[in-house]
């Protein structure tokens, strides 16, 4: 099971550098089914999908799980709603992880067949938004800390699925104004989790797993209030 698991990470690595695609590994697939799960999102088992998708998708799914600000601005509703229209667009290497959650409930929306996957990639893109180094420029502190980041609980946390609704909250989202709420709280996520990244830099280090733990809850909570919106959760 080890050699297939590096052998299928080896293929993963291979793909991007072919695609010319930093690996915006996101949460590890331990990390984002725990959030699904903990959202209480009844499809959490298929929202590792997007990550699968990237090895045969190339650019057109790798840029929808990052956002490389390496202007350092603050991210705002304005921003988001920006990057809508940039979903899946192959040529974004700047990548549009804000404006494809957005995107992603729009394609929902507008499927019958198979619309439940739209709902699948929305929820691991949200996911995504919680990790520190989704949200800023991919530098050398990046690309050395990256993979360690993103895995820092990956090895327990569907087993600690308590520990990860102890810290969610409450998020409001009105049905009549529904995408601007949404922007909104994007926004937010985003900015703690680049505010984050910028204290790890300056202490050259990784997330402590209580700091994981709380990134990871804001993304169940979002995820939560976005399916109760759906009408897609038992929680």
């Amino acid at each position: 099971m080890k050699n297939i698991k590096k052998t299928l990470f080896f293929f993963y690595l291979s793909s991007l550098i072919f695609f010319n695609i930093h690996p915006a590994f996101g949460w590890d697939d331990n990390t984002h089914l725990a959030a699904a799960k903990a959202s209480g999102y009844y499809r959490w088992y298929a929202v590792v999908g997007p990550d699968i998708a990237k090895v045969k998708a190339g650019k057109i799914e790798g840029y929808n799980h990052f956002f490389d600000n390496d202007r350092n601005v603050e991210v705002t509703p304005k921003m988001v709603f920006e990057q809508v229209a940039r979903y899946n667009n192959p040529e974004d290497m700047e990548g549009h992880l804000y404006g494809a959650i957005i995107a992603s409930l729009r394609e929902y929306n507008n499927h019958r067949k198979d619309a439940e996957y739209h709902i699948d990639f929305c929820v691991h893109y949200i996911t995504d938004l919680s990790a520190p180094l989704h949200n800023v420029i991919y530098d050398d502190f990046n690309k050395t800390r990256h993979a360690e980041n993103d895995g820092v609980i990956g090895g327990e946390v569907l087993d600690n699925i308590n520990r990860l609704k102890r810290r969610m909250y409450q998020v409001d989202l009105r049905d009549d104004h529904f995408e601007e709420d949404l922007a909104k709280e994007i926004a937010v996520i985003a900015n703690k989790a680049r505010h984050l990244d910028h204290k790890l830099k300056k202490e050259n280090r990784v997330m402590t797993k209580e700091e994981a733990y709380n990134q990871l809850a804001q993304s169940a909570s979002l995820i939560n209030a976005a399916l109760k919106h759906l009408g897609k959760t038992h929680r």
